[in-house]
């Protein structure tokens, strides 16, 4: 979409997004979800003001996800907080690497010293 499309369309969401925060209402977990979506309103358009950039969805997060749950689910889970831990940190500087173009590999060896 063009720029001035996308600017619109921000522009459109944030008022609709204004309505649902002034409407009164009596129902207490109502009031909660605007309190939380008031907090959060600065974050939940910020795939307008990137394109391309920010995904509007967290399917790509979930989709990086889901090896670590199938591993907890397989395994059973880990018997040591420093095995999670280093899973994690693994999974982490591999994903990065990805996301960067770099070799995982090179990156593990470069991150640990080797």
């Amino acid at each position: 979409m063009a720029a001035a499309t996308l600017s619109a369309k921000r522009r459109s969401l944030d008022r609709q997004l204004g309505a649902i925060l002034v409407t009164p209402s009596r129902c207490d977990l109502t009031r909660e979800l605007q309190a939380k979506i008031s907090r959060a309103r600065d974050q939940l358009l910020v795939f307008l003001a990137y394109p391309g950039k920010v995904e509007p969805t967290n399917n790509g997060s979930e989709r990086l996800l889901r090896p670590a749950v199938v591993q907890r689910k397989v395994t059973n889970g880990y018997r040591a907080m420093w095995a999670a831990e280093g899973e994690a940190a693994i999974r982490t500087v591999v994903d990065t690497a990805r996301l960067s173009g770099a070799n995982p590999l090179g990156s593990i060896l470069k991150t640990i010293g080797a």
